[in-house]
């Protein structure tokens, strides 16, 4: 019998592991959507972390933390990450719709089936990300990230029963909150995308990443919303790291 995989990915930068309180908090999460026991503790994982950090003597990367249900082996490792250039930041990227969903999107489990066939049509149209479609209609997240749209002052974003809660995503929605941006979570129909002022994506490794193109349909990169919350967004990872 396949053993489940569930796991997590954080971003080290200046050997800080970012956020990772909330990661820990969201890996405990999907043992309890899955009614598995966490039976690691998050001091076990911190130490395993720094340890590595230590070990493999690097400042920057992604660490995958991954636990087997059956085996209840907890690992820990760096893996090969991308990072978007700056010239991403700044033109945005080409996305594609994909019509499909991920089973229990609130839990982070490894599902290599769903994975290959995203990553073709990703790979087939040259696309940086697949923006998920539901059977209702609805955009619920990007294929390894959250989507969050534009429209005036006002953010959108799918409601949290139908996405994987990411982390950045709950920085992104705090600090909404702290600059005084509405945040709507709502389920919209991919049909209205023309409809939008601006997208972008959110995640570990793409931080707040503008979408310049979804299929045919082009936005404004340079939207100034977006632009704040990049800029904000870099501040807190600051901010974490001369606090931890």
């Amino acid at each position: 019998m396949e053993d489940k995989i569930i796991y997590e990915v954080l971003r080290v930068i200046n050997r800080k592991p970012i956020f990772l309180e909330n990661h820990l908090k969201r890996m405990k999460n999907s043992f309890d959507l899955s009614n598995e026991e966490f039976s690691v503790s998050y001091e076990e994982i911190s130490k395993e972390i720094d340890d590595l950090i230590e070990s493999e003597n690097k400042s920057e990367g992604n660490i995958k933390i991954t636990f087997g249900v059956n085996e209840k082996k907890l690992r820990v490792f760096f893996i090969e990450h991308s990072y978007p250039s700056d010239e991403m930041y700044m033109n945005g990227v080409n996305t594609i719709l994909y019509f499909g969903e991920r089973e229990n999107p609130n839990a982070k489990i490894i599902n290599y089936i769903f994975r290959e066939r995203v990553n073709k049509e990703i790979k087939d149209n040259n696309a940086y990300e697949a923006i998920l479609v539901n059977s209702s209609g609805h955009i619920t997240e990007g294929s390894r990230s959250n989507i969050f749209m534009v429209k005036g002052n006002k953010l959108l974003t799918s409601p949290v029963k139908a996405v994987l809660p990411g982390v950045t995503r709950g920085e992104i929605i705090d600090i909404a909150n702290k600059i005084g941006v509405e945040v709507e979570e709502v389920e919209y129909k991919y049909s209205d995308i023309n409809k939008l002022d601006g997208m972008f994506i959110s995640g570990t490794s793409p931080k707040i990443l503008p979408i310049k193109t979804v299929n045919s349909i082009s936005f404004n990169v340079d939207n100034s919303l977006i632009r704040k919350l990049m800029k904000e967004y870099d501040n807190e990872i600051e901010k974490y790291i001369n606090n931890h």
